[in-house]
């Protein structure tokens, strides 16, 4: 099974970007755009893993304490290289300090955390192979404001799995792990 860990959008968040993306895909249509119930913030990206690795994972992860934090989107953005077109998420020490504890817990079970620098964001369209990056340039060039996003508290990061298919990835949530409430209990615990 292919897995990555993040952080779920508040059900305010996914409404503003929904709302926001018809307009931006007028101007690129030619994207491809991710369905809002994928749209999550990657704490890491696990890939192929075997039962047993899963077996370890969800025991570990199951291990990090951690408490529930502000989460505030920034500004639309892109990463021309890899032809991902996003909206930026505040680099906060709660979400790096929740990170780092994902990673942590995930290496005994076999996992290394990337060598890039951990920039949280929430993909919402990748051009296509064979649009080399025009389609995206577009769509930048069309951006004159950056939307202003409401907050939200973060108080689970999930482990999913990815199904890739013709269509475009589908994520199933395979596990949930509860962030802690400001008195230290889990959230939605008694």
């Amino acid at each position: 099974m292919r897995l990555f860990i993040g952080v779920p959008l508040s059900k305010s968040v996914v409404a503003e970007l929904d709302a926001l993306c018809p307009r931006l895909r007028a101007k690129a249509g030619n994207l491809r755009w991710a369905a809002p119930e994928s749209w999550h913030i990657t704490l890491q990206f696990l890939g192929n893993a075997s039962p047993d690795r899963y077996d370890c994972l969800t025991a570990r992860l199951g291990e990090v304490h951690a408490a529930g934090f502000k989460v505030q989107l920034g500004a639309l953005g892109f990463f021309d290289r890899a032809g991902v077109f996003f909206a930026d998420v505040a680099l906060t020490p709660e979400l790096i300090a929740l990170q780092q504890r994902v990673v942590g817990a995930t290496e005994p079970c076999g996992f290394a955390s990337e060598a890039r620098p951990f920039h949280p964001h929430i993909t919402l369209a990748r051009s296509k192979r064979d649009d080399r990056g025009r389609q995206l340039r577009q769509l930048q060039a069309g951006i004159h404001a950056q939307p202003a996003f409401t907050s939200f508290v973060a108080r689970e990061f999930l482990l999913y799995e990815s199904h890739l298919s013709p269509a475009g990835s589908k994520y199933e949530v395979r596990a949930r792990f509860p962030l802690e409430d400001s008195a230290g209990s889990p959230f939605g615990g008694s």
